[in-house]
């Protein structure tokens, strides 16, 4: 199967690619058919997504907003239903190496021509309306094009960007999940946690169960609820969860059951939050779907270890105060393991982040761990091949601010190399800070195997 990847700075084609073209075409001509590349709102995509006749038939939706976890709470519901036997469709974004992972069924990337041939069906549906569409909207429409065709029975869809006016928000989901309201799109979403939640409620449907991720829930979300009849799962409330540091199994707990469960390979949190989910569905799951499961779901980005280099590596897409604060809570356990390992192991940083996103905070935790937790050595930085990423200029204003041993550089490549030149075998890499950092990093080492 052949993927490909999604081109930083494309050059769109004047003509409509067609059939016959290649994904990275397509990819990069969509980019450059509508005046911006956020723009929230369904006015235009209500009319193309109904000319395209997509229908859900008796498939199972799961809708899943929040401002952090969500990758990792659709991953699991996913893997979950799959092993449950239902056919399973995932929809996440955005990807890490090739724009395929944005679309899988029963766990498998679908294949380009298959992209392709619904990207045509959506680009002649929209001219036929007189309408353009953000390359966002394209290429989940096209996601829904697909499941719909392959008949899933499942659909679990993760929310680009609040909820409210997202594309995603055009299906009808059958349950919903927020996992947490932080801080983040400030400028589409607004600045407050109240007025963000309102966004992210969005996805709410009369009658319809909501799972809320966290015991701090916004004053804003109770009012829809009732507005919408809507019945609350709550974390601390509803569902719980309990490890002892060191056991191999851990306890999820709901009103009604109490489980004993293999250790999951992504945040304890956002798993027993996809089991909330789960359970609280007309889906037939039993605790041995969620044991088979559990040890299987990965999601590369997501507090994900690797051995390169001789190094070991963690990568995690935290972006925003909420995520970074995630990220260290469960490095900080981790790291430690670690050191008792390999005692003369340093730590290094590498990190970038977009220019929209308020840095600072995540820098200030970043050099709270290095104080408290594990001395950062170094800091290595670099400018993401992105239209939005912070510029060379700007990171050099900031990290040093926070940092001493600092390294940037005009882009990832160089910084990736440095960090390996500044480090020693065993040392511990920390990559962090967008999903382009990490997929900047892990391409440039895969050049270089």
């Amino acid at each position: 199967m052949q993927q490909s990847s999604l081109p930083a700075a494309p050059s769109p084609s004047p003509l409509p690619p067609s059939v016959s073209s290649s994904l990275t075409e397509w990819l990069n001509y969509m980019q450059g058919i509508h005046v911006s590349a956020i723009d929230m709102g369904l006015e235009r995509v209500m009319p193309v997504f109904q000319a395209l006749g997509i229908k859900q038939t008796d498939a199972f939706v799961f809708t899943v907003a929040g401002t952090n976890g969500k990758g990792s709470t659709t991953a699991t519901i996913a893997e979950i239903c799959q092993q449950a036997g239902y056919k399973t469709a995932l929809y996440q974004s955005p990807h890490l190496l090739v724009f395929n992972e944005r679309v899988r069924i029963n766990g498998e990337m679908v294949d380009d021509q298959t992209l392709i041939d619904a990207f045509a069906k959506i680009e002649q549906a929209r001219l036929d309306c007189g309408l353009t569409l953000s390359f966002f909207e394209m290429t989940t429409l096209a996601a829904f094009l697909i499941f719909a065709q392959n008949h899933c029975d499942v659909w679990v869809l993760e929310v680009g960007l609040g909820g409210r006016l997202d594309v995603v928000n055009v299906i009808e989901p059958n349950l919903a999940v927020i996992t947490n309201v932080g801080i983040d799109h400030v400028e589409w979403l607004g600045d407050t946690r109240e007025k963000i939640a309102v966004e992210k409620a969005g996805i709410l449907r009369n009658n319809l169960t909501l799972v809320y991720g966290e015991a701090d829930m916004p004053s804003t979300i109770p009012p829809l609820m009732a507005q919408h009849h809507a019945h609350l799962l709550q974390y601390g409330k509803d569902y719980g969860y309990r490890h002892i540091d060191g056991a191999a199994t851990w306890q999820y707990s709901n009103n009604a059951v109490t489980l004993s469960l293999p250790m999951p390979n992504l945040s304890l949190h956002n798993t027993a939050t996809a089991i909330t989910a789960l359970l609280a569905s007309p889906l037939t799951i039993t605790q041995d779907h969620i044991q088979a499961a559990l040890p299987k779901v990965k999601l590369a980005g997501r507090f994900d270890s690797r051995r390169m280099s001789a190094r070991q590596w963690v990568f995690d897409v935290a972006h925003n105060e909420h995520g970074m604060q995630f990220l260290l809570k469960q490095l900080t356990p981790y790291v430690h393991a670690y050191q008792r390992q390999h005692p003369t192991a340093k730590l290094h940083l590498v990190i970038s982040m977009l220019a929209d996103k308020d840095i600072e905070p995540v820098l200030a935790q970043l050099q709270q761990f290095s104080q408290t937790v594990m001395p950062i050595d170094s800091v290595h930085s670099g400018v993401i091949s992105h239209p939005r990423a912070s510029s060379q200029e700007r990171l050099t204003e900031l990290l040093p601010r926070y940092f001493n041993s600092v390294s940037i550089f005009e882009d990832l490549n160089l910084a990736t190399q440095s960090v390996i030149d500044q480090s020693q075998d065993n040392d511990l890499i920390l990559v962090c800070g967008s999903f382009y950092t990490i997929s900047g990093v892990l391409t440039s080492q895969s050049l270089s195997e």
